[in-house]
């Protein structure tokens, strides 16, 4: 295969082969966020006479390392600049027209993460006739403090990271023609932050018409901070810095470096205590830093705005693992006792006025072996992800018949298969990725390739036709609420309805 050059709005780009298809790699899709465009909504890219070279990935955001295993097992950090704001293009032909476009935004709790990881490479998708563009996005302070609080010249910032997603969609509808894309058939897509964007994304009047359909994973929309909260996060954060209220002249003389320890001061600080009084509603997720919600950008909550109407156009495929908090806590597990667990179902069910005990026994008895940081990662799965998914189907069902929701049941065997049916997982699966060292670290040496074909084959339908259904799977129906059919993806797919049902009641009035 030749390399091809193609012609973008800013200038000529020159890919390579990867994997038996054409990518192009750290095209810029804004200028770099830096000096008087740090807190500011991004700006268009610069542009270039000569040809430029678009054979090697570019830089990332900078960041801290994402702890525990997911630091252990993921892409090796990549180096990190100020020209971030860049994406990357796999195509099967760039003289194609026409093809469906997927555009994939990484997850990492809005602090860590990047478009570059192993399993995000789109060469599968391009094999099979979809262009694939994988993007970076400001993270953490530098995409979503919410400072306009504390300065009125800061408008948007607690939403610039969502807003760069923004941008890049926008460079999408001008250039991915040129690929061979068509900017009418474009599907966004995340796992977990990346997930949480697409729910934000499907809410925002801003995004509206830049995408036609939507795959949040593990990550619906429960998600994100009031501009309350948001607003004294970064007031505490000012105070790190020693920077006063309204003094940009001083904000703008902290470095990154400063910037980024500040945040993990806060972050630290957020999980070890989870108090609400100093951090708000951002004390039940543990995350300092999301899209601010309550602003004229992001007028309201994703899951309420998406109740309402904001995205009634757009069909939707969205699910979560089986056991997605499970590989948070087995690293952690001598933490955890029967005291504890009761403690934490009191907390959790009892602020809704329910019977924490009650549910604990139901929790208990369908996992009589369970030890109790199981029992809290059932808790948590359900609280953060299933729960959350549940309820934007039954959200976006209200406006749109085309809604399909997945389980990924698949445990893996890695670590002796602790993690069982964890976070991430379906990422390498759905992406069809499983032979690199990234996914290697997931799957535990495994390799269940019929599995990874089925999953990559409803993603690949979905993003071309606006149904997952396919050839390696059992007759997946549209979503209904009262039945709640359930694609459960393993080694055998099945249709499920109302999987869980029993505890998936206990949340009523609850989430």
């Amino acid at each position: 295969m030749t390399t091809k050059t193609v012609r973008t709005r800013s200038g000529p780009v020159q890919g390579g082969e990867e994997q038996g298809v054409h990518a192009f790699k750290g095209i810029p899709y804004a200028a770099a966020p830096t000096g008087g465009l740090r807190f500011r909504p991004p700006a268009p890219p610069p542009t270039w006479e000569g040809v430029r070279d678009a054979r090697s990935f570019g830089l990332v955001v900078a960041q801290q390392s994402m702890p525990g295993v997911f630091g252990e097992l993921g892409t090796p950090q990549s180096p990190a600049g100020d020209e971030c704001l860049n994406l990357n293009v796999w195509t099967p032909d760039p003289g194609s027209v026409g093809l469906p476009v997927l555009v994939w935004i990484h997850g990492g709790a809005f602090y860590a993460g990047s478009g570059i990881d192993d399993v995000y490479n789109g060469s599968s998708f391009a094999r099979d006739g979809v262009v694939v563009v994988s993007l970076n996005y400001r993270l953490g302070i530098q995409g979503f403090c919410h400072l306009e609080e504390h300065f009125a010249q800061l408008t948007g910032t607690g939403n610039l990271g969502i807003l760069d997603q923004i941008a890049a969609l926008e460079w999408v509808q001008e250039n991915i023609a040129a690929f061979g894309g068509d900017p009418a058939r474009v599907t966004i897509a995340g796992e977990s932050a990346g997930g949480m964007s697409v729910t934000t994304l499907l809410a925002m009047p801003r995004a509206k018409g830049l995408f036609q359909r939507a795959i949040p994973q593990s990550g619906a929309g429960h998600n994100g901070i009031s501009a309350q909260s948001a607003g004294m996060i970064a007031g505490h954060l000012l105070d790190l810095v020693g920077v006063k209220p309204g003094d940009l002249d001083a904000l703008a003389d902290v470095s990154s470096e400063k910037l980024l320890a500040a945040q993990m001061t806060l972050s630290d600080e957020l999980t070890n205590t989870r108090d609400p009084v100093r951090f708000g509603d951002a004390a039940a997720s543990a995350m300092a830093f999301q899209p601010t919600y309550g602003t004229e950008l992001l007028p309201q909550r994703p899951i309420e705005a998406i109740a309402a109407g904001a995205a009634a156009g757009i069909p939707l495929l969205t699910g979560t693992t089986k056991e997605e908090a499970l590989i948070f806590l087995v690293d952690l597990k001598e933490m955890f006792n029967d005291e504890i667990v009761s403690a934490t179902m009191s907390a959790t069910f009892g602020a809704a006025g329910k019977d924490g005990a009650a549910a604990l026994a139901l929790y208990r008895s369908n996992r009589p072996n369970a030890a109790p940081h199981e029992l809290i990662a059932a808790v948590e799965t359900d609280r953060m992800f299933t729960v959350p998914a549940i309820r934007l189907a039954d959200a976006q069902v209200r406006h749109n018949p085309d809604v399909w929701l997945y389980r990924f049941d698949w445990r893996t065997p890695s670590r002796g298969g602790e993690f069982g049916a964890h976070h991430f997982l379906e990422v390498p699966f759905v992406f069809d990725q499983l032979d690199n060292p990234q996914a290697d670290g997931f799957l535990g040496g495994a390799r269940p390739r019929e599995l990874a074909k089925a999953a990559h084959a409803a993603w690949v339908e979905f993003v071309s036709n606006g149904d997952p259904n396919n050839a390696l799977m059992p007759q997946w129906p549209r979503y209904e609420s009262a039945t709640r059919p359930t694609m459960l993806i393993d080694e055998t797919c099945r249709v499920e309805m109302r999987p869980a049902a029993d505890e998936i009641d206990l949340w009523d009035g609850v989430l």
